[in-house]
């Protein structure tokens, strides 16, 4: 499954490559409002008679992304290395598959180092059934649930999360990198 984000982790990086270009900050209000310019980069992009990417940029998926991703200072992740810094290389990749699933092995890799950072922890080894084990006769019974004993452990469990501190992430705040100007893309 790593590899199937992988892929739409590219798709989406050539879809909105250069949209930090495109991103306003209105500071009419108390907070900043960021503001994403959809007819300068379709423009930009000689993408304005395109259907689908006009309809993806009025989602409500898309303005959650601006909201997520437009400040300048905040944690950077691969999504924003790859929009900054892999813009060559992905163009250079497109008439190329064996260097474009290379590349995508790389980056489920690098997806899948992300979530398992410790990789001995990552797998659980599960030994192999003994041989003949599938004509045993002697197949226990699954054992009955006590009701009473799972809704303890459900109030439980939800007394502890609700004392305890809300998580926060440890990872530390960087300006996010523009990458190239929305000119370069334009689509044939």
């Amino acid at each position: 499954d790593k590899e199937v984000r992988a892929i739409f982790l590219r798709l989406f990086a050539q879809l909105f490559q250069g949209y930090r270009s495109c991103l306003q900050l209105i500071r009419i209000h108390a907070e900043p409002v960021i503001h994403f310019h959809k007819a300068a980069f379709l423009g930009q992009r000689g993408l304005i008679e395109n259907d689908f990417l006009t309809k993806v940029l009025n989602g409500m998926a898309f303005a959650g992304f601006v909201s997520e991703r437009g400040p300048p200072f905040r944690t950077c992740d691969l999504f924003d290395e790859l929009v900054a810094f892999e813009v060559e290389r992905i163009k250079a990749e497109e008439g190329n598959p064996p260097k474009m699933i290379k590349h995508v092995r790389e980056l489920a890799e690098q997806l899948f180092k992300n979530e398992n950072p410790n990789p001995h922890m990552a797998f659980q080894k599960v030994p192999r059934p003994t041989e003949g084990s599938h004509l045993r006769v002697h197949i226990l019974p699954f054992p009955r649930i006590n009701e009473g004993r799972v809704q303890e452990l459900l109030q439980e469990g939800l007394a502890r999360s609700q004392g305890a501190p809300p998580a926060t992430r440890g990872d530390k705040k960087c300006v996010v990198p523009a990458g190239p100007p929305v000119g370069m893309f334009i689509c044939a």
